[in-house]
């Protein structure tokens, strides 16, 4: 397969996203009517991908399939001589999460043997063919309800899964994704514009994503109506059916159990230790000494897919407010730099 019209390819197809959705976010019509009926069909069998969110997602990859970026992120890696057949067991808790194993599989001179996820089963086999459609048939790929007759294989899924999938894969190359999730350092002097920006790291994609903040590591005194206050612009999550649902059943729980919690009717706080919130909870803690901050970072950092936070606090590989949600394309989940991976298998 030749790269360089692979490259080509997937640099119309990201012109191609950005033409259709110029008019994001204000405007959420798309003029192609195969890619409305995509996201409609989508959004019709995935409540959880709302029209909004697939758009978004759509908006974060046309700005990353340009020529200088691809071509930036490649030159750090070599492409295989022998092309192999590597199984992709794709997630499906936010709209396209898969699209990156199967564009680095690709790219990497690899052949991606896809079996999507069945809460996202349009967008990413759409692409596909548009992207090879752009690349004139240069792309080698498959869609499978099962996988067999692999070399390698990358699977995502829940911790319990991910017991299962790595005694089924125990002899093969594999790289195997557990859950994550992300969490939020506050200095206490952060203005209510990155306090807004932080509420898109919390709520984009209903919360669902592993890079979606579930804990945040306030300052003692620190006042919570800060945060309710400048989480008012996505006080529409609660019009959503499943996240409502969600919100009333933790609510009762918590009432019924007599657990203190601070609530705003869309989202509530609770003070825990734990990294893991439900949907519709966001955990906190109090620090007095950034030293606790970094203890707790350091305990829970294989649990851990990103830190948000001031550039300020100096906390490492830590991202702005309001970035959670816009990896580059050497970002790669759980921290494994999948196309190292690629090179040697």
């Amino acid at each position: 397969m030749n790269t360089e019209m692979q490259i080509s390819g997937l640099c119309k197809l990201g012109i191609y996203i950005k033409n259709q959705i110029s008019g994001f976010p204000e405007n959420l019509t798309i003029e192609d009517p195969e890619l409305d009926a995509v996201l409609r069909q989508s959004e019709a069998e995935n409540p959880w991908f709302s029209i909004e969110n697939q758009l978004f997602a759509l908006k974060q990859w046309s700005a990353l399939l340009t020529d200088e970026k691809i071509r930036k992120w490649l030159k750090n890696y070599r492409k295989t001589s022998l092309p192999r057949k590597v199984g992709l067991i794709l997630a499906g808790n936010i709209p396209m999460v898969g699209f990156h194993d199967v564009v680095s599989v690709v790219l990497s001179g690899n052949i991606p043997l896809i079996k999507l996820s069945s809460k996202d089963q349009r967008m990413i086999p759409f692409l596909l063919k548009k992207w090879n459609a752009f690349s004139e048939g240069n792309i080698s790929y498959k869609t499978v309800g099962k996988l067999q007759d692999f070399d390698a294989v990358i699977a995502t899924g829940s911790n319990n899964t991910a017991r299962y999938l790595e005694y089924y894969f125990k002899d093969c190359l594999s790289i195997i994704r557990k859950n994550r999730t992300s969490v939020a350092v506050l200095k206490g002097n952060e203005t209510d514009d990155q306090l807004q920006a932080l509420a898109e790291d919390i709520f984009r994609y209903f919360g669902l994503g592993c890079r979606n903040v579930t804990r945040l590591l306030i300052p003692e005194n620190f006042a919570l109506d800060r945060l309710f206050e400048n989480f008012l612009n996505f006080g529409e999550v609660i019009h959503h059916n499943k996240y409502a649902n969600n919100y009333d059943y933790n609510r009762a729980v918590y009432l019924l159990n007599q657990e203190k919690f601070w609530d705003n009717n869309f989202v509530m706080l609770r003070e825990s230790e734990e990294l893991f919130s439900p949907l519709s909870v966001l955990n906190f803690s109090r620090y007095k000494d950034l030293s606790e901050v970094k203890n707790f970072l350091e305990l829970n950092e294989k649990d851990i897919q990103c830190v948000v936070a001031s550039p300020e606090l100096g906390m490492g590989n830590s991202v702005d407010f309001g970035q959670a949600q816009n990896p580059s394309l050497d970002t790669y989940a759980d921290n494994v730099d999948t196309m190292k991976f690629l090179e040697v298998i």
